[in-house]
């Protein structure tokens, strides 16, 4: 009983907060179970709603209403709009979706910055809740108990809108059968607008309601994103009464368990969801790749019809070829190989050109650039390659850029020596997790990764005496690029050591994926039953390639340590991860160099455009999402192949055969 006494305080803030995840997971929940959409903007919607009721809060009754009014009309109206946002990629999968709704938060939040302000705004309750209660012998502040009736009321109206109307069950219905769904007459696409908006709408409501308990200001609609998909993946998508006891536990672990088990607090929610995933995944069979067809998109449409126009454009008669060229270098040149080199070849000389033509700060972003590039790289292999979408691979990153930071405090500065070891460690680092991740499929890859990446910088802030904690790592010596020479400290000397590095990881990269041992993975991604039936470990080939992709973000991460010369948290954190698959996005997910090419477009947007415009660099990267999501949906590589291709012969407006 003195140990009830002593946390009871704590506990009942647990329930507060578990609460009012569960309004805001609901409305997650809601939104991918039943509308198929992975919403990574649903913080967003939640801070809309903050925000417009601390605005409109007033200290009267009155402005509480109007404020949650307001508040839930907003997020619901956003909702709608990201569902018309949503349409066009209905049948491109979650990765798509996740990026468009990252980019949208992006924007999104950054506008709201611009309109509310930075600074965390101040929320006035009405009088009567302004104050405190005795609970048990505690003085307990009386609008977290109104909260808690409150969310107990939304929780039951919710649960009996969903299993007793009918309007319940035609959302239940297009989850199960949305042909079935519209053969009673219910139009499904106004069933999916209507979802994602009573999803936004849970989202505002919880953001007006948590706003005294969770502020509105920077940060929060990340955090709340994060717990939510936490208490999503515990809870499940099938049942409302799982997903309340998993939020209720998530907010005692928030509150509770910081009190009681301070030092392992961090890693409890993350190691716990990534133990579910892992364990539901060892009860399922991996679901085999799926090859998807060209997106119908009005978009895509437009790309195809001005590539089939390019193709029919009127062109000079030339002349007769000249004759091949005699023997091996003939036979080359006849292939389609001088096609794939000729852009490595331009891109190599465009690199060793730059020095010559930016300043100096220029020259360290594009450093920059091919650190990011390497780990873009990587999550080319594991999502093009190998058909696992990460979110996590900032992880081994990570060990790769701290291991490099430690050893060259240790003395350790000879560069070759950093790259091979920090490679090293990354792989090991990816062995070990590798398991937890091979097993998985589309989703459920995304959320693994994501949890590995944020238990890794739950480590990262506690382990001070490795990584320096949210301070980061300065002062350590500079690289030597070889034995016996001097530590590189210029811009120009450290961004040819990056190219130099960068240039051989990214041919071994190329050797090894052109190689036999490339094409198996390759095959693995698009016909795994039938590699399995074939009695090809494809396991063993996964895990494989998740230890090199591994070992190649540690060389990326190594990269980026000695060309900044310092380390921070932000540097590998789940911002960085969402960065490297947009460049993966943006370069084609299964071309090297368009992932080389997107990484510095986004050093570009970030770095050097928001320059030009301080303040605005989220919403100039959550522009780049979305455009990239929208008219890229094959990436670089893709369309670069869209013009190439031949198109059909048209005749008397009939196509031959």
């Amino acid at each position: 009983m003195e140990l009830l006494d002593a946390h009871l305080v704590p506990a009942v803030d647990g329930v507060a907060y578990g609460l009012l995840l569960f309004v805001v997971a609901a409305g997650l929940s809601l939104a991918f179970g039943t509308a198929g959409v992975l919403n990574l903007s649903h913080g967003m919607l939640y801070a809309i709603g903050a925000y417009t009721g601390a605005e409109l809060s007033d200290g009267t009754w009155g402005g509480l209403a109007l404020g949650l009014a307001a508040g839930t009309a907003a997020a619901a109206l956003a909702g709608a709009g990201l569902s018309a946002a949503t349409v066009p990629l209905a049948r491109r999968g979650h990765l798509a979706q996740a990026l468009l709704t990252f980019g949208i938060a992006l924007a999104g939040g950054d506008l709201l910055i611009q309109f509310f302000g930075a600074d965390e705004l101040p929320v006035r309750v009405p009088g009567a809740l302004d104050s405190s209660v005795h609970l048990l012998g505690h003085r307990y502040p009386a609008y977290r108990l109104c909260f808690i009736a409150m969310a107990v009321a939304l929780a039951a109206f919710g649960t009996w809108v969903l299993t007793r109307t009918r309007v319940g069950a035609a959302v239940r219905a297009s989850a199960d059968d949305p042909q079935m769904l519209a053969a009673t007459g219910h139009n499904p696409r106004a069933v999916h607008t209507g979802v994602l908006a009573a999803a936004g709408a849970l989202a505002g409501a919880a953001g007006v309601l948590g706003a005294p308990i969770i502020g509105p200001g920077p940060g929060t609609s990340e955090n709340v994103l994060m717990l939510s998909l936490v208490v999503v993946v515990l809870g499940g998508l099938r049942s409302l009464w799982a997903t309340l006891a998993a939020a209720v536990a998530v907010g005692e672990v928030q509150t509770l368990g910081v009190s009681v088990l301070p030092d392992l607090a961090p890693y409890l929610l993350f190691a716990a969801m990534a133990a579910v995933l892992v364990f539901r995944s060892r009860f399922t069979e991996p679901e085999a790749h799926e090859e998807r067809g060209p997106s119908s998109d009005p978009v895509s449409r437009l790309r195809r019809l001005l590539a089939a126009r390019w193709q029919n454009r009127p062109r000079a008669t030339a002349a007769a070829p000249p004759p091949a060229a005699p023997g091996r270098l003939g036979a080359w040149l006849r292939s389609a190989g001088w096609r794939q080199a000729v852009p490595l070849l331009v891109l190599l000389a465009v690199l060793f050109a730059l020095p010559g033509m930016l300043d100096s700060y220029s020259i360290s972003l594009a450093g920059s650039a091919l650190a990011l590039g390497l780990l873009a790289v990587s999550v080319t292999v594991l999502t093009g390659y190998a058909g696992l979408p990460t979110l996590g691979q900032t992880a081994p990153f990570a060990v790769g850029a701290y291991a490099t930071a430690n050893l060259a405090d240790a003395g350790w500065t000879v560069g070759p020596v950093q790259i091979v070891l920090s490679a090293l460690a990354a792989a090991v680092f990816s062995a070990v997790t590798g398991p937890a991740v091979i097993r998985a499929r589309g989703t459920t890859v995304l959320m693994i990764t994501l949890a590995v990446g944020e238990l890794t910088s739950a480590v990262i802030n506690q382990v001070k005496s490795v990584t320096g904690g949210a301070d980061g790592l300065v002062g350590f010596p500079a690289t030597q690029a070889l034995w016996g020479g001097e530590g590189m400290t210029e811009e120009r000397e450290l961004y040819v050591y990056a190219v130099v590095v960068a240039v051989v990881a990214v041919a071994l990269t190329l050797l090894v994926l052109r190689s036999p041992a490339g094409k198996l993975l390759t095959g693995t991604r698009g016909a795994e039953a039938r590699m399995r039936a074939s009695g090809h470990p494809v396991g063993r080939y996964l895990l494989v390639a998740h230890i090199c992709a591994g070992a190649l973000a540690g060389v990326g991460g190594s990269l980026m340590v000695t060309v900044q010369q310092y380390l921070s948290p932000a540097d590998v954190g789940f911002e960085i991860a969402a960065f490297a698959l947009l460049a993966v996005v943006i370069g084609g997910t299964t071309s090297v160099i368009g992932a080389l090419l997107g990484a510095g477009l986004i050093v570009f947007t970030r770095d050097w455009v928001a320059g030009s415009w301080p303040g605005h660099g989220p919403l100039l990267l959550g522009a780049l999402f979305i455009a990239a999501v929208y008219l890229l949906p094959r990436g670089l590589a893709g369309l670069r192949a869209a013009v190439g291709r031949p198109a059909p012969a048209v005749s008397s407006g009939k196509v031959a055969p």
